[in-house]
C-alpha cells in the first residue's frame, strides 16, 4: 500500500473520490479535496481519444490546484491502444499521477455496446490481457474498478479480483451491483467482503455511500481498505469532512442550508472559470443538488434551468441564500 498515497498509514482508510462523467470535473475535483476527499479520479478517459488526439479527452485530463496527486481513469477494449495511453500518461504526469485505473464497470449502454466497462466481466481473458498491458506499459500502479458481475446468474466478482491481481493489478476497487441493476436496488456488501477475503491487494468498497454512517457500516462489514463515493457526493462535497468524523470517531457539524449554498456559489465560480460563461447550462444539475431538500428548492430548480448566463446563475444563487438567512 505504500506506493499508494492515499493510504497515509498503517490502519488509515480513505475515501474517496469516484470518476462520473459530467460531473466530477477538475473544478468539482478540487472542492471535494479542499473538503477532505483523500483521492480523486478524472472523469472516464476514452484510450482511443487519446489515441486520435482528441480535444475534448485532453481536456479531461487537467487537474485542480488541490490535486497534488490524482488518478486517471481510462476506458477501452483494446489492450494495445490502452497501453499507449498508460505509457503516455506515464510520461506526461509521472510527477503527479499516482495509479492509472481502468473501468471495467460502467453500465452505460454506450459504453457496454461497444465491449467496454462492465461488458469486460463478460471475457475474464480479454480483461486480463488488458490489465497486463497496462501494467507492463505504465510506470506507476495499475487499479481496476467493477461491479458485483453482468447480472445475478453470473455474478464472478471474486474470480475477476484474483484474477486482476494475478495480471499486475494493485488495487481493485469494487462496486456491489450487477450491471443488470444499474443504480437500483441496494448494493451488496456481502460480495465485497467475499473479494477482500479473496485477494492481496487492496480492495475499495463502493455503492450507496451517502453519509458517514453508511462509511463506517461498510468498513465494518466488508473490512474494505478504503471507501470510494459517488452519487453520494454530488451536491454534498461536506461528506468527505462526515465520513472522515465517522471514521475517526470525532463529532460531525452538518453544514447550514447557507453554507450548502455558499459552496455552491464557490463550485459555480470555479466551473466558470474553467469553461467561460457559457457553462451555466452545465452547473444546473449542481444547484438542484446543492439545494436538495432546502425551503424553495423546487423554485430554484425551475428559475436556474431558464437561466441564459453565468451572471444570472450567480444572482439567482446569492438572492436564494438571502432567502434563506431571511
Amino acid at each position: 500500500m505504500t506506493n499508494l498515497p492515499f493510504f497515509q498509514s498503517a490502519g488509515y482508510v480513505p475515501a474517496l473520490l469516484a470518476p462520473m462523467a459530467g460531473i466530477t470535473d477538475r473544478s468539482y475535483r478540487g472542492i471535494c479535496r479542499a473538503l477532505g476527499a483523500d483521492f480523486s479520479y478524472t472523469e472516464m478517459v476514452s484510450a482511443k481519444g487519446m489515441h486520435y488526439r482528441n480535444a475534448n479527452t485532453n481536456a479531461l485530463l487537467e487537474t485542480a490546484p488541490e490535486e497534488e496527486t490524482f488518478g486517471v481513469q481510462l476506458f477501452g477494449s483494446e489492450p494495445e491502444i490502452l497501453a499507449e495511453a498508460a505509457r503516455a500518461l506515464s510520461d506526461a504526469h509521472e510527477a503527479r499521477l499516482a495509479v492509472i485505473d481502468i473501468n471495467m464497470g460502467c453500465p452505460a449502454h454506450k459504453i457496454v455496446r461497444n465491449g467496454e466497462g462492465s461488458a469486460l466481466m463478460r471475457d475474464e481473458a480479454l480483461a486480463g490481457r488488458i490489465i497486463e498491458a497496462l501494467v507492463k506499459a505504465s510506470r506507476v500502479p495499475v487499479s481496476v474498478k467493477f461491479r458485483k458481475g453482468w447480472d445475478e446468474a453470473h455474478v464472478n466478482a471474486v474470480s475477476f479480483a484474483r484474477m486482476a491481481q494475478s495480471a499486475g493489478a494493485s488495487l481493485v476497487t469494487v462496486h456491489g451491483r450487477t450491471r443488470e441493476q444499474m443504480y437500483e436496488g441496494r448494493a451488496d456488501r456481502d460480495i465485497i467482503a467475499q473479494v477482500k477475503r479473496a485477494v492481496r491487494i487492496p480492495v475499495i468498497g463502493n455503492g450507496d455511500v451517502f453519509s458517514g454512517g453508511d462509511a463506517l457500516a461498510l468498513v465494518r462489514e466488508t473490512g474494505c481498505d478504503g471507501v470510494m463515493v459517488a452519487r453520494g457526493a454530488r451536491g454534498n462535497p461536506f461528506i468527505f469532512r462526515e465520513i472522515r468524523a465517522a471514521l475517526d470517531g470525532t463529532p460531525y457539524r452538518p453544514p447550514a442550508p447557507a453554507e450548502r449554498i455558499d459552496m455552491a456559489l464557490s463550485h459555480a465560480r470555479r466551473h466558470i472559470r474553467d469553461k467561460g460563461p457559457g457553462a451555466a447550462a452545465e452547473l444546473r444539475k449542481h444547484v438542484a443538488w446543492y439545494a436538495n431538500g432546502l425551503r424553495g428548492a423546487s423554485d430554484l430548480r425551475r428559475r436556474a434551468n431558464a437561466v441564459e448566463s453565468a451572471a444570472e446563475l450567480l444572482e439567482l444563487l446569492e438572492n436564494f441564500k438571502r432567502g434563506l438567512l431571511s
